[in-house]
């Protein structure tokens, strides 16, 4: 007997290293428990990540765009599980928004715009979110 016939209701979702546990529907609708990034540790990284780019502000755009996507890889690996994909494309989104900001600081001559920055990441591409680890397969 399920838990909404005895009168349960949903169960409480649970934090536990760095992904919120709760409880949901699978795509043919049965139960699963599925995971997503904590809201305390996204933050925290994104925060993370936007000071290690104003401290690098400096470097040679090849170098830290390499530096960058060893960063994103290494976060993709850890937080890219089944049912993690918004967190991990919403982390690359506010990363890529940040580094535009950031090189956008770095010359008063030379002003940066989207099109200029886009045709920069032609030449030197940001690692895209990629789920690593399928839990139910």
């Amino acid at each position: 007997m399920s838990g909404k016939r005895r009168g349960l209701g949903k169960p409480e979702t649970f934090t536990f290293l760095g992904f919120t546990h709760y409880c949901s529907k699978s795509q043919n609708g049965k139960f699963r428990v599925k995971r997503k990034t904590s809201k305390k540790k996204f933050i925290s990284k994104v925060a993370k990540m936007k000071k290690w780019l104003k401290e690098n502000i400096h470097e040679p755009v090849n170098q830290l765009i390499k530096r960058l996507n060893i960063k994103l890889v290494g976060h993709y690996r850890y937080y890219g599980i089944t049912d993690n994909s918004k967190s991990i494309g919403s982390f690359f989104y506010l990363t890529r928004r940040q580094l535009f900001k950031t090189l956008k600081r770095r010359s008063q001559k030379h002003r940066l715009n989207w099109d200029k920055y886009e045709k920069l990441l032609m030449k030197f591409p940001l690692a895209t979110p990629k789920i690593y680890v399928s839990i139910y397969s």
